[in-house]
């Protein structure tokens, strides 16, 4: 799961024209803690005025609608109510020199006609390449939506082993494209050529693939994954007694929801994936990241205690109206007593209350924090592979491996293996500190160490 959750706006268009034509792309670059994130602003003419989407290409998603959008005497306001969200930027020399806005966060950015370019990371693999890739469709029918993703295979013709691949959190390409790397795709081509095929695809509703991505939760892309291998059971160039899932964060966490329901799944690895329910790992990783980056003890404890008690709101109430009543009441009395909790400008306090509840009441957001993935892992008979960075402060290694450990030994699970590799982090990068603000400034997508690990880990499975 990623932390870095500034991009996932959602945001339609009404404008007002005056002379200036402003339909058409507006690119910029948003700066955040270091980290250079692209966003490009596609702006279109309809009947009623216009209407905007945006692309974030360095988190892989594109098409992202816009909800309100005013355009008046040069100066345009974009504006999502529900996340506090919002850019206004005036029009100069066919620029628009402007300010994001997230809650109290105040960063500049300017669009322009110019269109930004992603540099390439070292160990993104370049066309062309040296086995088959072949664009597939496939279907899940029980979500009645088409999963769209690249099957590689180390030659055109035979029969190979295969793994699927499964993202992280938040809206993924099948490449799990994030801050400028593409870790799906550094680790297919490896496997590749290393004799194992790979289905990777994007997430439903991103990229190619069709489907609602905001109503979905754990459970929903656990039947999309059902649905990939399916599909390869269709293929004759793929050995039906050879394959494997690799999930990577979430991904780990759906890995062994799906190995416990087929018969086909004859291994799993999981990158980061967690052992632990998803409460204490939000708690967890908000403590360990914010000590990286400098928050003091008492504003951590002061974090931890009141997101303990929302979380236990989360857990005891089932029915979705009490509950947005409940964490109503309670946010409300928490900003009466505390003086020191800023609300955006031009927020209410209680549009303000009301965009949190919003956001914690979300499909992803209740299934997340209430699974336990322990008593699944108990189930789960086939081989495992259970890998973290020492540095991981997102899914924490000490915790949930030891957990991942005590539940499969519980289960009667004989074929498993954890590992924890010094110096990395959630990305598997080697870092200094494991803060996600090193992401993006480091250019190794994915650890040599590991790729080779994991590798000759499933190449012991399938020999």
């Amino acid at each position: 799961m990623k932390t870095i959750s500034i991009l996932f706006l959602i945001l339609i268009a009404s404008f007002s024209l005056k002379a200036q034509d402003i339909t058409g792309q507006w690119n910029g670059i948003l700066q955040v803690q270091g980290i250079e994130i692209r966003l490009v602003f596609h702006v279109n003419k309809t009947e009623k005025g216009y209407s905007s989407t945006m692309d974030s290409p360095d988190q892989g998603t594109n098409g992202i609608p816009i909800t309100i959008t005013t355009f008046e005497d040069s100066k345009i306001k974009f504006e999502i109510t529900a996340a506090q969200i919002e850019y206004t930027g005036e029009l100069v020399d066919n620029e628009f020199i402007g300010t994001y806005k997230q809650g109290v966060h105040e960063i500049p950015l300017n669009l322009s006609r110019t269109a930004t370019e992603r540099a390439e990371k070292p160990q993104e693999p370049k066309k062309p390449y040296p086995y088959y890739t072949e664009e597939v469709t496939f279907q899940n029918p029980k979500a009645k939506i088409t999963l769209a993703g690249t099957l590689s295979l180390p030659k055109k013709e035979g029969k190979f082993p295969v793994v699927v691949m499964i993202t992280g959190s938040g809206p993924q390409n099948r490449d799990e494209e994030i801050l400028g790397h593409k870790p799906f795709l550094v680790i297919a081509d490896y496997l590749t050529k290393n004799g194992i095929g790979v289905l990777r695809y994007d997430d439903r509703g991103i990229g190619e693939s069709k489907g609602n991505f905001g109503t979905a939760t754990s459970a929903d892309f656990a039947s999309d994954v059902e649905s990939a291998i399916a599909y390869l059971k269709t293929r004759s160039d793929i050995d039906k007694t050879k394959m494997g899932l690799i999930g990577h964060s979430e991904g780990g966490l759906i890995a062994p929801m799906v190995a416990v329901k087929s018969k086909d799944v004859s291994f799993i690895v999981l990158l980061a994936g967690p052992g632990i329910q998803g409460d204490e790992i939000i708690l967890l990783q908000q403590k360990l990241i914010g000590k990286a980056d400098g928050e003091s003890d008492e504003d951590l404890l002061k974090t931890e205690t009141a997101n303990k008690k929302i979380f236990d709101i989360i857990k005891s109430v089932n029915d979705t109206a009490q509950l947005k009543k409940d964490l109503t009441n309670s946010m409300t009395e928490s900003l009466d007593k505390d003086t020191s909790i800023e609300i955006p400008e031009g927020s209410s306090k209680e549009d303000f209350i009301k965009g949190q509840v919003d956001q914690l009441t979300s499909p992803w957001i209740l299934y997340f924090l209430r699974y336990n993935p322990e008593p699944t892992l108990e189930k789960v008979k086939c081989a495992v592979l259970a890998v973290n960075g020492e540095k991981d402060l997102q899914v924490p290694p000490k915790e949930n491996l030891a957990a991942i450990q005590e539940a499969l030994t519980k289960g009667g699970n004989k074929n498993f293996t954890t590992k924890e590799f010094p110096g990395l982090n959630h990305l598997f990068q080697e870092c200094t500190t494991g803060s996600p603000e090193e992401y993006a400034k480091i250019e190794q997508t994915f650890s040599p160490k590991v790729l080779q690990y994991i590798t000759n880990w499933i190449k012991s499975q399938i020999n």
